[in-house]
């Protein structure tokens, strides 16, 4: 999972990797905590699928030392972050006004 820690560059990607990890923890706890009816009232993937897709990232970010998968499940964490979860929150908290 982590390479040496050596110059600059290591400890950046370091910071990289736990900044990634951290988001992947945080979106996988939020999108379980949601209710399953946001998911499709909102026109977006079903809660077990999100659930999938962050939990496989997750899990490419912590096993897999390949840094192309790791682009690649980063982005599937910031769709979900960005795009699906305000618009569930919004969803479950109703209008503002």
């Amino acid at each position: 999972m982590f390479a040496s820690v050596t110059g600059l560059t290591g400890w950046i990607m370091f910071g990289l990797q736990l900044a990634s990890i951290g988001g992947a923890l945080f979106a996988l706890v939020h999108a379980v905590r949601q209710r399953t009816d946001a998911f499709p009232a909102v026109d977006k993937l079903t809660k077990p699928v999100w659930i999938g897709i962050l939990a496989a990232s997750l899990a490419v970010l912590l096993l897999v030392p390949v840094m192309f998968l790791w682009i690649i499940a980063v982005v599937a964490i910031c769709v979900y972050l960005v795009d699906v979860r305000p618009r569930v929150e919004e969803v479950q908290r109703g209008p503002r006004w």
